[in-house]
């Protein structure tokens, strides 16, 4: 990439070692649909590697391909309260900033319509097009 705005912090965006550490926590208590999506993202589909619960700059990432510049989050219930949806909305925002685009799906679109998310997540993998 030309101009990319993760040049000189690196795919992890200078994250710090207490969001390493969450990172961590998080991969060892993932949610039944976190689990689902990266059973299949661990294929690597279309050839993209896709890193797990990835520390990226303040934030954690649930999924994430540095080589597409694509994160993949899994909203559960608490995202569709108030106070949680304007926190996604500045995180989704700083993320973009920094030349990631993000997708979300819900916990019951991974549930009840995953062929539809599969296929969303493989329209995204494209380098350089995102």
């Amino acid at each position: 990439m030309e101009d990319d705005p993760l040049k000189g912090t690196g795919m992890h965006a200078g994250a710090p070692a207490k969001v390493f550490k969450n990172a961590s926590l998080l991969r060892s208590n993932m949610t039944e649909t976190e689990m689902r999506v990266w059973q299949w993202l661990k294929t690597k589909p279309k050839g993209f590697k896709f890193r797990r619960q990835h520390p990226f700059g303040i934030y954690i990432l649930d999924f994430f391909c540095f080589k597409a510049r694509l994160s993949i989050e899994i909203d559960g219930d608490y995202h569709k309260l108030n106070g949680q949806i304007d926190k996604d909305e500045v995180r989704t925002n700083d993320i973009q900033d920094l030349g990631i685009k993000e997708i979300r799906f819900t916990d019951d679109q991974v549930m009840n319509e995953f062929s539809l998310v599969k296929q969303t997540i493989l329209n995204h993998l494209r380098v350089g097009s995102l």
